[in-house]
């Protein structure tokens, strides 16, 4: 799904202009990422949970080349889903 087929998806199920879905998505995305990008988590009951994952700096190899390569430390976001999530998707046991 594009961000256009999602925005469209939540006008019509929320009965509202594709503008007001569109900014509401985006002011939520910025609103997860800034909380997240200060290490903190944001959790959504029924859905899982946003934090920072923290990748420390290593030494990798060039696959062409086999020589060494310094990877620099990096940041990213990890999404873990709740186990209401899991069982919704997978059905029950």
């Amino acid at each position: 799904m594009t961000k256009a087929e999602l925005v469209e998806a939540v006008a019509k199920a929320a009965d509202v202009t594709k503008a007001d879905a569109e900014r509401t998505i985006d002011a939520y995305w910025d609103t997860v990422v800034k909380t997240v990008k200060k290490d903190d988590k944001v959790s959504w009951p029924g859905i899982g949970s946003f934090s920072l994952s923290k990748r420390a700096a290593r030494t990798g190899r060039n696959p062409q080349t086999g020589e060494p390569v310094k990877i620099k430390a990096s940041k990213a976001m990890k999404f873990t889903a709740s186990s209401t999530l899991k069982t919704t998707l997978n059905g029950k046991k």
